[in-house]
């Protein structure tokens, strides 16, 4: 009976103590409630938050205007080199980011057959067999022009060989540019597919994690499509009209 008693006493303090009114004093004593804690990310734009692809689509339209006007008024050779830069740099900071936080194994090709596999063995090694092929042509090609230009000095020759060497850096430059593109969107096409949001990535959970507006902008920004559009594309104007320019300024 007593420890029935007891049991009684206890809970009918229990209630008392919930039900009392915490003090009033001034003190702040009776606050149990934290304030809530102001966002981390309240500063991004609620419109880039919304729409972090349609952003990207039209940061890159305004600089590919800017890089086509840059071509007509002809300025300064490097501001085109920066133009281009710049075009695709929120894509391409957004890819770097989120593909440097997922691991390999979060992309573990479990659902890819084995004809996938060969085939894509088989594409690879027809370009290399393509880009080998392409480079002995050139070469012969560049050896038969300088002879035939500038004859049997061998002093002159070895320094129109130089020449043409540097002339073609930016053109090799461009060639593996647009191959680590279509690689890092290769892997943001099976990390996170084409939607503008996807509502099912494999990028790791722990990523930016307690920024979920933040991490709405980065994984929208690193969309496959705008990659190659942004990345890709400027890299081809860069091939086919400045490097190219180049290496036949350098030929004349």
């Amino acid at each position: 009976m007593t420890e029935g008693g007891g049991n009684r006493q206890a809970q009918v303090a229990a209630v008392e103590s919930v039900g009392e009114p915490p003090p009033n004093d001034g003190s702040g004593a009776g606050e149990t409630v934290p304030k809530a804690k102001p966002e981390r990310d309240a500063w991004l734009p609620g419109w880039l938050v919304a729409h972090p692809l349609y952003a990207g689509w039209a940061w890159t339209v305004v600089w590919a205007g800017l890089i086509v006007l840059d071509e007509v008024v002809d300025l300064a050779g490097w501001t085109w080199y920066l133009l281009v830069l710049v075009a695709a740099l929120p894509t391409l900071i957004s890819t770097l980011v989120v593909l440097h936080a997922t691991p390999r194994s979060h992309l573990r090709a479990v659902d890819a057959t084995v004809l996938g596999h060969f085939f894509v063995r088989f594409l690879a090694l027809v370009a290399a067999f393509m880009v080998w092929a392409a480079s002995v042509v050139m070469s012969a090609s560049i050896s038969t022009t300088v002879q035939s230009v500038i004859g049997d000095s061998e002093k002159e020759v070895t320094a129109l060989g130089f020449n043409l060497m540097l002339a073609a850096v930016p053109l090799v430059l461009s060639i593996l540019w647009m191959a680590f593109i279509v690689r890092c969107a290769w892997f943001l096409r099976r990390l996170r597919g084409w939607r503008q949001i996807p509502l099912k990535t494999r990028v790791p959970k722990k990523f930016l994690r307690g920024r979920p507006r933040l991490k709405r902008v980065v994984v929208g920004l690193a969309h496959p499509g705008l990659l190659l559009v942004a990345g890709l594309g400027t890299s081809l104007l860069a091939l086919f009209v400045d490097a190219v320019e180049l290496t036949l300024n350098v030929l004349e």
